[in-house]
């Protein structure tokens, strides 16, 4: 009797540890709550054909954000002032719930009938189709002067000093004597010259007033050869007769500087 017992409650207890050692399958499935033609994005010019935007995505239960071209907005709504006229392709990307999307809307700006913010008048001037060129602010000889310089790394506040004078003492860039121009003639436009006269090469461009940096995309600038294939510099200062940009980490592992002015 008591044997059986005991056979009784150990198959009990294995019994009972076998299911323990069960996995417990109890996944939840994410599941879509709409798809991507069910997502409505709506654009609100408050003017007709005016530059002042607003973007929304109105679809409850969606989650995600808006690139409108300057900037990233992580919202389902976003209200700037757009400096390009013409037609411009905004994006929204998030999940429907069991997957990732992204989906576009276009506006047509007809007139730039709200005032950009300063920096973009310095960097293309007051007529923004036409734009502004850019050159170095010294050379193209060395000449003593601090125009392209190597600069601590990884740290924007120590722009300014030369670890070496590369254009200054001895060796400028190639493409010392060379120009960049910028615009807004119906998208962000760069343009390259390695030297006057040379075969023009197209690119674009991102100017982020909020984080005080310019993208350029496409193209090198004047003086790139120090390396930075990502095209994205730290402004250090933008005013209308004045380009100063910084690179915390080039090829070299260094910090690099450009200072540049009007043509």
């Amino acid at each position: 009797m008591k044997i059986n017992k005991i056979i009784g409650l150990c198959g009990s207890t294995l019994l009972l540890l076998f299911s323990a050692c069960q996995p417990i399958d109890d996944r939840e499935v994410l599941e879509n709550t709409t798809d991507i033609d069910g997502v409505k994005l709506v654009a609100t010019q408050a003017t007709e054909g005016g530059n002042l935007v607003e973007l929304s995505m109105e679809t409850p239960g969606i989650t995600g954000y808006w690139d409108y071209n300057l900037g990233k907005a992580l919202t389902d709504k976003v209200e700037f002032v757009y400096p390009i006229p013409g037609t411009s392709t905004f994006t929204y990307t998030g999940t429907l719930g069991g997957e990732f999307f992204s989906k576009t809307i276009d506006v047509q700006i007809d007139e730039l009938d709200h005032p950009l913010d300063q920096d973009w008048y310095d960097l293309v001037s007051e007529e923004t189709s036409e734009g502004k060129t850019w050159v170095f602010a010294g050379g193209p000889a060395a000449d003593g002067g601090k125009w392209w310089y190597m600069s601590p790394p990884d740290d924007p506040s120590q722009w300014e000093t030369a670890w070496w004078n590369a254009a200054g003492d001895c060796c400028p860039p190639v493409d010392a004597a060379g120009k960049m121009h910028f615009d807004l003639d119906g998208a962000a436009n760069y343009t390259y010259y390695s030297k006057p006269g040379a075969t023009p090469q197209e690119g674009s461009f991102v100017l982020d007033v909020a984080n005080q940096t310019l993208q350029v995309n496409g193209q090198n600038i004047l003086g790139a050869e120090q390396g930075n294939p990502e095209g994205l510099y730290t402004i250090i200062s933008l005013t209308e007769d004045e380009l100063i940009l910084y690179l915390s980490n080039n090829a070299g592992g260094t910090g690099w500087t450009w200072v540049f002015k009007p043509e």
